[in-house]
């Protein structure tokens, strides 16, 4: 992919920090969901499968372009990525998932936990009928455990966090899956259940 306009990341971001300090929505995100500017084009921004960024083919190696990145994000009905400001939309491309959740901390136990995700970007999400689970399998059978961040932008549960999932699934219904929030959450069918697991009944 080649840029189709004269993208600079630095200013670019910059913008987009300064705008997103006059107008941020709920925990102080901009309301990308309102802005409807023209398309100016596809840029060469890559978002890797483990959540890491690259513009041109070079990292974006500072932690905080890639979370200002991250906040102007956008995942559109038409199934594509793009970074958006008031008055500039562009595309970029993702391997999966935009973010990857790599942390998470367990509140309350049993059918009274709730779960909370901490995202690549230090998004913090609680697994809860807003922010639910979703799982794909691969040809194979190994599975990909999604949550959803906000808007249709979803975190990969990292393999780590997942096997930490694995060690509190019980059985309803023939499905394996975990509480959270007051709600049961999926993680699929019990001859599928991720080896070796102790299903809770």
């Amino acid at each position: 992919m080649t840029d189709k306009i004269n993208f600079r990341p630095d200013l670019f971001a910059a913008e987009a920090k300064k705008i997103s300090g006059k107008a941020s929505g709920a925990k102080g995100l901009p309301p990308v969901h309102l802005w409807n500017p023209e398309f100016c084009g596809d840029i060469d921004m890559h978002i890797k499968r483990d959540g890491s960024w690259d513009y041109m083919g070079s990292a974006i190696s500072r932690p905080a372009m890639v979370k200002l990145f991250s906040t102007i994000l956008r995942h559109d009905e038409d199934g594509k990525y793009y970074l958006v400001t008031p008055v500039e939309k562009v595309g970029i491309r993702v391997d999966d998932a935009p973010f990857v959740a790599v942390e998470m901390r367990i509140e309350g136990e049993g059918h009274d936990q709730t779960l909370h995700f901490r995202t690549n970007v230090d998004d913090v999400v609680i697994l809860d009928s807003d922010h639910p689970l979703r799982m794909e399998f691969s040809a194979r059978g190994e599975p990909s455990p999604y949550i959803l961040v906000r808007g249709r932008l979803e975190a990969l549960i990292a393999r780590s966090v997942y096997y930490q999932l694995a060690e509190m699934v019980e059985e309803r219904g023939g499905q394996y899956g975990v509480w959270s929030a007051g709600s049961f959450f999926a993680l699929g069918p019990i001859e599928t259940s991720p080896a070796p697991i102790e299903i809770r009944k």
